[in-house]
């Protein structure tokens, strides 16, 4: 449980502190009047991601402090950490921010010793639990529900969900193959019908000689340069009888 919460020049706040009571605890105010900025700080100081816009305008360095109750798994935690107990029921979690010119420095602490992103991402995944507004769509999906809903079934649920699971994963896996199979089937007779057309279209068309389609292609290149063809023919014709640039002509020569 959240005990306390120290905030130091954080985004818009210069100084503020905190002190939460056992059960539920609401923030209310009217927009913009901080309540972002508390969670937010509250983010801060478990190691969520900061930038040099949340220290406050002015200020070089920016502090955030949150004091939680713990329980026995957290304890056996930090002794193998090697992190020391100000006393069998809190811990404290301590996040600074000093702006370093144009780049932001920070420093996370638990009960004063400084500790890593594993560490501190290890203690917040054990404290709280931090939910954006959109977030609450999530009641309406089939999937959590389930989810949720299986929890409640304890260890023998969840190695049955398992057995459940390893089944329905084979299940898909022979349906995506009977599917394919399917699809190579229906492949395959379109081939057929092709081949098959192909074959009434080359009956119908009763060819016996094997060079033909070479002859065709040759008739077809030949044809597609008649107007060429006609055009030298004629100038041949020409250069034999007709000699238009008043010499004599090639037939015109007896010997």
């Amino acid at each position: 449980m959240l005990l306390s919460l120290r905030i130091e020049n954080f985004a818009l706040i210069d100084c503020l502190e905190l002190e939460f009571g056992a059960g539920l605890n609401v923030l209310t105010g009217e927009t913009g009047a901080g309540k972002s900025i508390i969670l937010d700080a509250l983010d801060a100081a478990l190691g969520g991601k900061v930038s040099s816009r949340m220290i406050r305008t002015g200020s070089e360095r920016a502090l955030v402090e949150a004091t939680f109750t713990l329980h026995a798994p957290l304890v056996t935690w930090l002794r193998s950490q090697e992190i020391e107990l100000i006393d069998d029921t809190s811990l404290i979690c301590t996040r600074e921010m000093t702006a370093v010119q144009s780049s932001l420095r920070s420093r996370s602490r638990l009960n004063g010793v400084v500790v890593n992103k594993q560490q501190i991402e290890f203690v917040r995944d054990r404290l709280v639990t931090i939910t954006a507004q959109g977030q609450t769509v999530q009641l309406g999906q089939a999937a959590m529900q389930r989810d949720w809903l299986d929890s409640f079934g304890g260890e023998e649920l969840s190695q049955q969900r398992g057995v459940v699971a390893v089944h329905f994963t084979t299940c898909q896996q022979a349906l995506q193959a009977l599917e394919k199979r399917r699809q190579t089937e229906l492949q395959r007779t379109q081939q057929l019908d092709l081949f098959e057309f192909q074959l009434r279209e080359l009956k119908a068309a009763q060819l016996s000689d094997p060079h033909e389609l070479e002859q065709l292609e040759q008739e077809r290149q030949r044809l597609s340069h008649s107007v060429e063809l006609q055009q030298q023919s004629y100038q041949v014709y020409q250069a034999l009888y007709l000699n238009e640039q008043g010499g004599v002509a090639a037939a015109e020569f007896t010997g």
